[in-house]
């Protein structure tokens, strides 16, 4: 299937969502409890946390898994409060800041690396398994500000598109120590939850198709591998709504 043809079926599963709002509010409730979890499982296990699902959702219930580092612990309760600060900025139609993505960020560490959390880093990194090098920390602050320009000026892409491209060129840049990563996914899905669609769950089981679109997309400049793959992931979480609205007639 084609980029195209991926964003007609993305379009036209979002439409037939949209003409059956307001859903049901327990339905709307159980949806958004199994998306948050599932998001925040795989985006940290894309991360390398270890926590299983389960132990991720009892960690969310404020449950300790014995066995389980207190960082991994953090990792799952920090990642649901970030969505809620995702959600409030969505809810509030705000436009898209530096001071939003250092706040996404200073969640995701919070208790777990004061020093950096919400601070763009201090000094230079590479990325294991990656083709290319972030820039240098000396010129973070104009490649943040260049993204943002570039994120004003890309209202006419299809917003999977724009979604997708403002995530890659987020992780490119790789403006913080730690968790690069995790506040890239919650970028992207900021980024579609602002144009109506459900949040993008890249399942840890795509590692190596995710990582490889990313990899090509900083190297060449070409993002159709991550955009299909993230026009997939919408796909699915609009299943799950779906598949749950009662058949017509």
């Amino acid at each position: 299937m084609s980029p195209a043809d991926k964003h007609v079926a993305v379009d036209a599963a979002k439409s037939a969502l949209d003409a059956a709002r307001p859903l049901p509010p327990y339905t709307q409730a159980s949806l958004r409890e199994k998306l948050v979890l599932d998001w925040t499982f795989h985006s940290n296990a894309l991360a390398d946390n270890t926590l299983t699902l389960r132990e991720t959702k009892v960690v969310l219930e404020g449950i300790t898994v014995g066995g389980k580092s207190l960082r991994e612990h953090f990792e799952a309760i920090n990642h649901r409060d970030a969505i809620l600060l995702v959600e409030q900025i969505v809810a509030g139609n705000e436009p898209l800041s530096e001071a939003h993505i250092k706040d996404i960020h200073s969640l995701v560490l919070k208790g777990i690396d004061a020093d950096e959390a919400g601070r763009y880093r201090r000094e230079n990194v590479v990325i294991a398994g990656a083709s290319t090098t972030p820039p240098d920390f000396l010129h973070l602050n104009d490649e943040m500000r260049a993204l943002l320009a570039w994120y004003q000026q890309a209202g006419g892409l299809h917003a999977v598109e724009r979604a997708a491209q403002l995530h890659t060129r987020f992780v490119k840049i790789h403006p913080f120590v730690d968790g690069n990563g995790r506040t890239g996914r919650l970028l992207l899905n900021l980024e579609l939850m602002k144009s109506g669609y459900p949040p993008a769950v890249i399942r840890k089981e795509d590692r190596l198709a995710y990582y490889d679109a990313l990899d090509e997309a900083c190297v060449s400049g070409d993002h159709a591998a991550i955009i299909a793959l993230v026009a997939e992931s919408v796909q699915r979480s609009l299943r799950l709504y779906l598949d749950l609205l009662p058949a017509p007639g």
